[in-house]
């Protein structure tokens, strides 16, 4: 039953972005990943990763990419080939740049190439708001923590190694949190429109949830569909402004749909000569973007 309605169908197809992967045999999405190949050499192959799709298994997870990779490179090598071996993660629901490495030591090299930060990063955010300056450094520690509501739940969050001292409002050093590990995110915004930004983001480090984390509790610029992290003490829908509503054509009731809108656009690799790979945002990014009025920038 599809929708006439234009929202209807788009909310349709927003609520579908994550079940379809589960849904689908291993060979299926041997065959979608085969075809969101960008490229490949003897070393290693680059996929767009699409949204909704796990790095990982986990409870409740039927379908990840480190499953499929046996099928996968065998698709690729006609039929005789080790299982690709993954070099870095992105989350669930972040669409993009993804290298994988054709045998361990490849993998090896590259795992050092981004533990010792020499690969480049660049992430599309469309996120609440603007940031204030509309381009600068989050540099704020992170850390995991148990969040005690009525329904108790684990989120990074940040640990400052600074705060304003209440007597006089001078910044004083604080104690440093043992667990947290240290975060730093370059940050450019590159439109603005409708009540959010289309940010340009950078990683120096590459902490669980960094950017995420960053610009909402950092910046106070939630990513537009991020429901984890709009709000502390709760799981709950991502509030939105009216305006974003009106031009989305949607209503508050039905904000939970929408997917986070977290992109890696660009990723440099220096393996002996740099490797520069880029992919366009997905189509449902380029629609809201459209929506919501934001231009993408013409690299």
């Amino acid at each position: 039953q599809i929708p006439k309605d234009p929202t209807q169908r788009w909310l349709q197809e927003l609520a579908a972005l994550s079940q379809q992967l589960q849904q689908v045999h291993p060979n299926v999405l041997a065959k979608i990943l085969k075809q969101r190949t960008v490229y490949q050499n003897e070393e290693i192959v680059v996929i767009d990763k699409p949204y909704g799709l796990p790095v990982h298994g986990g409870p409740g997870i039927k379908n990840c990419i480190a499953d499929v990779l046996p099928i996968l490179a065998k698709m690729l090598e006609n039929m005789k080939a080790d299982p690709l071996h993954l070099c870095h993660r992105l989350d669930k629901e972040t669409t993009g740049v993804m290298v994988l490495a054709r045998s361990k030591e490849a993998a090896d090299k590259i795992r050092l190439l981004f533990k010792t930060r020499q690969v480049e990063k660049i992430y599309w955010a469309v996120v609440l708001g603007d940031p204030d300056p509309v381009e600068g450094v989050v540099e704020i520690p992170i850390v995991e923590k148990e969040v005690k509501s009525h329904q108790s739940h684990y989120k990074m969050t940040l640990a400052p190694n600074y705060r304003l001292c209440p007597e006089d409002g001078k910044v004083m050093k604080i104690r440093k949190n043992r667990n947290a590990e240290s975060a730093v995110t370059r940050y450019r915004q590159l439109a603005r429109a409708s009540a959010c930004s289309l940010l340009e983001l950078q990683p120096i480090t590459g902490v669980k949830h960094q950017i995420r984390v960053h610009l909402a509790y950092g910046l106070g610029c939630p990513i537009l569909g991020d429901h984890k992290y709009s709000h502390w003490s709760k799981l709950a829908p991502q509030k939105l402004p009216e305006l974003t509503l009106r031009r989305l054509k949607l209503e508050q009731s039905k904000a939970r749909h929408l997917p986070l809108h977290l992109h890696a656009h660009r990723l440099c690799l220096p393996l002996g000569q740099p490797l520069d790979f880029v992919c366009k945002p997905p189509l449902f990014f380029q629609k809201t973007l459209r929506k919501l009025e934001l231009d993408i920038p013409k690299d």
